[in-house]
């Protein structure tokens, strides 16, 4: 049964790759594709001028364990598809999804299956593998919160594109989610006690894969930078402040996922206590959770929620993995790390299509907010925005941005490395999506052909991908992400406050909209 899995997604998956490059281009495996890494030998496939692995292990663990380093092996392994991902509700799974906000409806990819025994797995996409060149590595952690998604969620996660474009090492990766990858069960003590962030500690160990394999890739392994939206974002931020990261990456972007602050060790050990409970199991280093399914563990979940008892299963501020609240204030673990942080202006309103007068915007303000609120609040938005369309009002983002604000000045705070802001304006012409949570992604990844339902694949969303990608290509090859048809792009600090507007037409702005994120820090 397993071969036969194997068989169709290898079929399917190399289907898929055929609609998405070029017919001119020959694709190739065999010993030439072949790579000795520490753990034991592999063979992935040549795209034209990209070297392509998929599906490598890079850790192994135990239900509710630490990761631990994978297997050594010495026959070859083929790691020419996508790996299993990480066990998750299917109404997580955005391929499974049919709505106008699903950027996949167009995606004729494979959704890989789920395996909780498997699902540690990484992707890398690099020029070549037989120089001794040593180029800039990119690692792009996946959104989804932390409970859904994976490195293949959508089809611009692709890195073969990016790597080709910068010469850099693309890499992504999967690691544990939601309750298997996000549970805190560190109040059993004994074999549990470092049973908390599995999520980030995979992540970590995937990172030390990099450190230790990626100079067989062609890539530098002092010259990794770490990047990620939404849930990604989140991740990133939280391994800015893992003492166990740190040296493992020296530049950092963050994605509309800014995150200051992470759970309170009381609430989640005490949530792990009743787990075992509900489960039937002792509250204590005695508890086997390995003899239940996936859906018993949720179906525990769903039980202690409906008497009020959750979970949240995201990082939490353990004391030893997690010292501290990644940017309340920035952690030192990563004051020398350059940053690059900034939203969309839509984030997640995924429709923008209704027009609107002044007066239906400014009625809908105050009904929201109240006469008096929403008087403020449009005021400082006209301020901001003084050449936008009433309906952007009612569509503008405000806590996504504020939270970027926030992080960015706690980072320039520091005094270290610095941090550059900005904000992602630019808006399809063929649909209503806007400037919505994740629009930067196929142009930042040089992928506007692989999502072109997302962005319209106009000949202006062509333009604009090679200015965008280039703007992260320079951050990731030097920490600074001025690049040429880019107006000057100062690092942020309070005194100036300047954010880099992405557009058609980008300009460096000036503390545009503080009366309007000081605003949203009292409405988020």
């Amino acid at each position: 049964m397993k071969t036969k899995l194997t068989t169709l997604i290898l079929a399917l998956s190399l289907s898929a790759l055929s609609t998405t490059t070029s017919l001119a281009q020959p694709i190739t495996a065999g010993a030439h594709t072949r790579v000795q890494t520490i753990y034991g030998p592999i063979e992935g496939y040549q795209d034209g001028s990209i070297f392509t692995f998929k599906g490598i292990r890079y850790a192994k663990a135990e239900r509710f364990m630490p990761p631990q380093a994978p297997d050594k092996f010495t026959e070859v392994r083929q790691c020419k598809v996508y790996g299993p991902q990480a066990p998750q509700n299917e109404s997580l799974r955005w391929n499974d999804r049919n709505s106008q906000s699903d950027y996949g409806f167009g995606n004729q990819f494979v959704t890989e299956p789920m395996d909780e025994q498997a699902c540690l797995v990484l992707n890398v996409w690099t020029p070549s593998i037989n120089d001794s060149k040593r180029r800039p590595v990119f690692v792009w952690i996946h959104g989804g919160g932390y409970s859904g998604g994976s490195g293949h969620d959508l089809p611009c996660y692709e890195g073969r594109a990016l790597a080709e474009a910068g010469d850099i090492v693309v890499v992504n990766l999967n690691h544990r989610l939601n309750i298997l990858g996000y549970v805190d069960l560190t109040g059993l003590g004994g074999k549990y006690s470092q049973s908390v962030n599995l999520g980030q500690q995979d992540i970590v160990k995937a990172l030390e894969w990099v450190r230790d394999n990626i100079d067989r890739f062609g890539g530098d392994p002092q010259q990794v930078t770490i990047g990620g939206q939404s849930g990604g974002g989140g991740k990133v931020s939280t391994l800015l402040a893992m003492p166990s990261a740190k040296g493992l990456f020296c530049r950092a972007i963050v994605q509309s996922g800014s995150t200051l602050r992470q759970s309170d060790p009381k609430g989640t050990r005490q949530f792990g206590r009743e787990l075992a409970a509900e489960l039937g199991q002792p509250a204590t280093a005695q508890a086997d959770f390995t003899k239940f399914t996936y859906d018993e563990l949720n179906q525990a979940v769903t039980r202690l929620a409906q008497r009020g008892i959750r979970g949240g299963f995201s990082p939490v501020v353990d004391g030893t993995i997690l010292p501290q609240h990644p940017f309340d204030p920035a952690s030192p673990e990563s004051k020398d790390v350059p940053m690059l942080i900034g939203t969309d202006f839509n984030e997640f309103t995924f429709d923008i299509s209704k027009e609107m007068t002044w007066s239906e915007a400014e009625d809908g303000v105050k009904k929201r907010m109240g006469e008096e609120q929403g008087s403020k609040f449009i005021a400082a938005f006209k301020k901001a925005y003084p050449k936008a369309e009433a309906k952007e009002m009612s569509y503008v983002d405000t806590g996504f941005r504020a939270g970027a604000v926030r992080q960015a000045t706690a980072k320039s705070k520091q005094g270290g490395a610095p941090a550059y802001l900005y904000l992602f304006t630019w808006k399809p012409e063929s649909n209503a999506l806007g400037a919505s949570h994740g629009m930067e992604l196929p142009f930042m990844l040089h992928n506007v052909s692989l999502q072109r339902e997302m962005t319209g694949a106009s000949a202006t969303a062509y333009k604009f991908e090679k200015l965008i990608s280039s703007i992260w290509l320079s951050f990731i090859k030097t920490g600074n992400p001025n690049t040429k048809g880019l107006p000057n792009w100062e690092p942020y600090n309070e005194e100036t406050g300047i954010t880099m507007i992405l557009d058609n037409k980008c300009e460096p702005l000036s503390h545009h909209d503080r009366e309007l994120m000081q605003m949203s820090r009292s409405i988020w």
